[in-house]
């Protein structure tokens, strides 16, 4: 791996355009920034997940663009190279989502790698974020958070990502439609239990909304009001207690020497061993050594 450093971007030049990556309004229109606004002013191309979406929001704000380019999910193997081959001739290029920042959970993040791979400089327009908008407001812990974008659809697949996920004792962020949430709720309580949860929707919109309670509650909540619009899931991480029982779970029929020998085993040394036995345990590593001469 090659160190790469890259300059602000106002110490840059040089004839080749710049890829500049630019949030827009979840919702409210009234959250597009002066500096987005500017930005699609000023660049040669405006790279689109959808076009007539953001045709819209354009001709709101008076913006013409000299180009407008679709770029999504099913044509960026061949929409991306063109788009580079536009910057490297000196075409500055605005990339934008259907609403929210680009590259988060949509092709954008292709696009930058891409570009980075070119040489070209990135540059970042601040905007809107869904999932941290709802986090700010959930009433759940925002120190730690895993934003995990969406959930598979399978049951399967979605208790591999989950479990990966399950001793996090940050917040968990994910994306979910109407028409899935209430399968997926069901499915998080068999993997999670009942923990406490947010479902955001309709974001910074006239009709937002936010439900929050267990799981349960809120599978209870939907029967009688049908999902409506995209959601923001958050749930609960892992409390303390509950990783202190799954720690124990496990060990607590062991001798201590066997616990040792159980790490060693998995290939650590046995200094390593007796300090993680001492952890699951909730001894000093002194403890363990003594025990064990």
């Amino acid at each position: 791996m090659t160190l790469h450093i890259q300059k602000s971007y106002a110490e840059q030049s040089g004839d080749a355009g710049k890829l500049y990556l630019v949030g827009t309004p979840i919702g409210n229109l009234d959250d597009m920034t002066f500096r987005a606004i500017k930005t699609l002013q000023s660049c040669d191309i405006i790279a689109a997940e959808d076009t007539r979406q953001t045709r819209k929001l354009l001709t709101h704000f008076e913006i013409t663009p000299s180009m407008l380019f679709s770029y999504h999910e099913h044509n960026k193997g061949a929409s991306g190279p063109e788009l580079i081959r536009y910057i490297i001739e000196g075409k500055n290029l605005a990339l934008v989502s259907d609403a929210g920042l680009p590259a988060i959970s949509d092709p954008g993040s292709d696009l930058v790698k891409l570009a980075l791979e070119a040489g070209i400089t990135v540059i970042p327009i601040p905007g809107a974020n869904a999932a941290l908008s709802a986090l700010i407001v959930s009433g759940l812990p925002t120190e730690r958070f895993t934003f995990g974008g969406f959930l598979p659809r399978e049951k399967k697949d979605m208790r591999k990502v989950m479990e990966a996920f399950n001793e996090s004792n940050g917040t968990l962020l994910f994306y979910e439609s109407p028409h899935r949430i209430r399968k997926t709720l069901g499915y998080l309580e068999e993997i999670l239990g009942d923990r406490s949860i947010v479902l955001a929707r309709e974001l910074t919109k006239r009709h937002e909304e936010f439900a929050r309670g267990s799981i349960q509650e809120c599978i209870d909540w939907l029967e009688e009001h049908p999902p409506l619009g995209e959601y923001c899931l958050l749930i609960e991480g892992i409390r303390e207690e509950e990783r202190k029982a799954e720690r124990e779970a496990w060990w607590q029929l062991l001798s201590l020497e066997d616990h040792v020998s159980h790490y060693e085993n998995e290939g650590l040394s046995r200094k390593d061993s007796m300090k993680k036995t001492a952890t699951d345990r909730g001894l000093t590593k002194r403890d363990v050594y003594n025990a064990l001469i």
